[in-house]
């Protein structure tokens, strides 16, 4: 009899010992603007974090309009929407004019990444910059191009919905929507080690608006071209590997929008993604720099359709002879160091 008690109490002090466990490392905060959560703004409840975790911390938020600009400087951090339509971050800044005042990118954008680890779901992150000015002239101490020291700021200028810093790798995001009313919407920027994982997003935008550099993988992703000449861009010259993968995309925006182009070593593949009728016939093409290109031409199209009955010639399948499309999945892409569809 006693065994069994004793065998009892250990179980039971094993199962309160393993709950206690998991609590500790599925950590839930709650945000919400209604005052019925742990916080209202989502920059406190990062900042009451500890500064380091083993185990995803989710920050899940409430729907409203939540007009801050968020700054993320600890890993493992999962920021979750109740819904990508009614769950939005906003705010107004142009990189243009940050830069006036700063040496670095750090607080550009609307959401500012500076660790590993960290996934968005369901939510809508905008940079409404070029919704809500006009043209200005400001004064600026960093610029050298006028004897007084002014700057004109563009509308459509840069402007970050989400900018990703140096030595901060493995982002990711499911169901989301980025949008800003100018170039490089989405600025996922560590050239060595960054990979960066999008799947059922949305991006709009102007030049730019998808700029990963390192490894970048988006599927089943909408990208809509509001201006300039390029939806999509890719620098790859950190690593001779480094690729930006698009996997049943598809592709709108204004009357004779370009697809994409790049400026330094990049490598694409397109495969299964359908673009409207009105897409520039023209390919992802070199800009001419400085630098020469090493590895040269990189990109692969496979299975790509225009809408309609017009298709162009360099859109037909062209893929290397050693890779079969069946062949590029995530695990391809991204190899031993990240598995970024597991939970």
């Amino acid at each position: 009899m006693n065994k069994l008690i004793y065998r009892a109490l250990f179980c039971c002090c094993w199962m309160v010992t393993t709950q206690m466990v998991v609590a500790q490392q599925t950590s839930i905060i709650t945000v919400s603007k209604n005052g019925d959560a742990n916080f209202n703004s989502i920059q406190a409840a990062l900042n009451s974090l500890p500064d380091s975790a083993t185990a995803p911390r989710i920050l899940f938020i409430k729907k409203g309009i939540y007009r801050e600009k968020i700054y993320i400087e600890k890993p493992n951090i999962v920021l979750q929407g109740e819904d990508s339509a009614t769950t939005k971050i906003i705010c107004s800044i142009a990189r243009d004019e940050w830069r006036c005042g700063h040496t670095d990118d750090w607080g550009v954008a609307t959401i500012n990444i500076g660790s590993s680890d960290i996934s968005f779901e369901n939510l809508t992150v905008i940079n409404e910059y070029g919704k809500v000015n006009t043209i200005r002239t400001i004064a600026c101490a960093t610029d050298t191009s006028t004897a007084n020291k002014t700057k004109t700021i563009p509308v459509d200028g840069h402007q970050m919905a989400v900018r990703v810093m140096n030595m901060a790798t493995r982002f990711k995001a499911i169901r989301c929507k980025f949008l800003s009313y100018g170039g490089d919407t989405m600025s996922p920027w560590e050239i060595y080690n960054g990979m960066w994982y999008f799947k059922n997003c949305s991006f709009e935008g102007g030049v730019d608006m998808y700029c990963p550099r390192g490894w970048a993988w988006a599927e089943d992703c909408e990208f809509i071209s509001t201006g300039g000449m390029a939806a999509i861009w890719h620098d790859g010259s950190g690593n001779r590997d480094a690729k930006s993968v698009f996997k049943q995309c598809v592709f709108s925006g204004y009357d004779g929008f370009y697809l994409g182009r790049y400026h330094k070593e990049a490598q694409f593949f397109l495969l299964n993604c359908r673009f409207a009728a009105n897409m520039r016939n023209k390919p992802i093409y070199w800009v001419t720099t400085a630098a020469p290109i090493q590895w040269g031409e990189r990109i692969y199209y496979y299975e790509c359709k225009v809408a309609g009955e017009q298709q162009y010639n360099w859109l037909t399948n062209h893929l290397p002879s050693n890779i079969q499309p069946e062949a590029i999945t995530v695990q391809w892409l991204f190899g031993s160091r990240w598995t970024p569809e597991k939970k």
